[in-house]
């Protein structure tokens, strides 16, 4: 159990759910999207919130910025979170701008909003479960999708409903948050994409 516990925090880890959100956008929407198109966005998200953020920290543990990848201090989390901020950023001008695929700009909008939060957040040494503000933004954008297009996605739902369990239960168990964290960062991830929700809904 322990195992299984340690490995759901490595699997839904917070730099795999924009690409899922891409991912579930491109499987579920029914606007015709030239495949070249979204190749080049899949690619693209992973290259700038996957691969890069890696690297990134990589270069900051290099020079002693953070001792981890749980980023256990407040104090440890903003120059990683400004970093994302501004990496957002660039998927936002360059890769999902407005006037291509409207709701996954809003959806890194939110994104983007989230990361903001929970910097301001750290900075009053206010300590907000990144996990928890992932997948559960990633979550709303997912419901919303569901109205937007009028699908019936209620298996995979009650899947996701399980995994932010999952992620939760992790989180406690390896002592990473206490409980009104995983609060805080559920409701950091999800009120921004759900106040988004009234401009492209």
């Amino acid at each position: 159990m322990d195992f299984i516990l340690k490995s759901i925090s490595y699997v839904l880890h917070p730099l795999i759910m924009p690409l899922l959100g891409v991912l579930f956008y491109f499987s579920k929407t029914p606007r015709f999207i030239p495949e070249p198109v979204s190749q080049a966005k899949i690619f693209s998200t992973v290259l700038l919130t996957i691969i890069l953020p890696v690297l990134v920290y990589y270069l900051l543990k290099t020079l002693n910025k953070v001792d981890s990848i749980y980023l256990k201090s407040t104090n440890e989390r903003k120059l990683p979170l400004l970093i994302n901020f501004f990496i957002i950023s660039l998927m936002i001008t360059r890769v999902f701008p407005l006037n291509e695929i409207e709701e996954l700009y809003y959806f890194f909008i939110g994104i983007l909003a989230s990361t903001l939060l929970c910097f301001i957040l750290a900075i009053f040494k206010i300590k907000a479960s990144i996990h928890m503000l992932a997948a559960s933004g990633f979550f709303m954008f997912a419901v919303a999708l569901s109205i937007h297009f009028q699908i019936n996605i209620n298996g995979t739902i009650a899947l996701m409903m399980i995994l932010l369990g999952a992620i939760a239960t992790s989180r406690l168990h390896l002592k990473a948050h206490t409980y009104p964290e995983l609060l805080i960062g559920s409701l950091t991830g999800l009120l921004p994409q759900l106040f988004l929700l009234k401009l492209w809904l």
